[in-house]
């Protein structure tokens, strides 16, 4: 029985990595999977999704405006998948989400969702938070703050590399930009 998965962690746990070790997987038997990232975030190349440990693969542009339905069932259609992987799934709307509860329940076709859980203000994404209400199974990918501890939050940084607390939800960028911490020290970096 297909289900959806939502794959979350704050940055650099994964989640990237994660998605092409599966998509390896299955294409190593035979299937073949689909993959999709967001057309906002081409660090590494348009139509790319990439890991830190130099891993890659190519992968469908969403928009705001693509309907996931659509899309992977005429893709369906036309040469079968057997499961759909969703890099940056932190951006996809509520419509993307519900789109693609219906590739699991008409489709039968698996939905496995990596992303971001929250952002630098603490607060849940869009995609997020109907990810957490209607996916079927929820797996925590796990890093580890500059303590040793468990990272759960995200510090956005200046260019100097001074906690920002303010600003708009979605600035794409990496290690240069951005912190994995506890939420102890993600309280003292912001002065909370």
């Amino acid at each position: 029985m297909a289900q959806m998965y939502f794959y979350y962690s704050a940055m650099n746990a994964g989640k990237s990595t994660t998605l092409l070790q599966s998509s390896f997987n299955y294409q190593e038997r035979g299937m073949t999977p689909l993959i999709f990232t967001a057309a906002l975030d081409d660090r590494y190349g348009v139509g790319k999704v990439s890991s830190r440990i130099g891993l890659q693969s190519d992968a469908q542009l969403f928009r705001p405006d693509t309907d996931l339905y659509d899309v992977i069932a005429t893709l369906h259609a036309e040469n079968p998948r057997h499961c759909i992987l969703v890099d940056e799934c932190q951006f996809l709307s509520k419509q993307q989400v519900y789109q693609l509860t219906e590739v699991v329940d008409k489709l039968r076709i698996p939905v496995l969702c990596y992303g971001l859980r929250t952002d630098f203000l603490g607060e849940l994404f869009e995609g997020s938070r109907y990810l957490l209400a209607w996916a079927d199974k929820l797996v925590e990918l796990k890093t580890i703050c500059h303590c040793g501890r468990k990272a759960n939050m995200v510090i956005r940084t200046d260019e100097n590399g001074v906690a920002i607390a303010q600003g708009d939800q979605v600035a794409i960028g990496g290690n240069d930009q951005y912190v994995s911490a506890c939420r102890q020290h993600y309280k003292e970096a912001l002065g909370k």
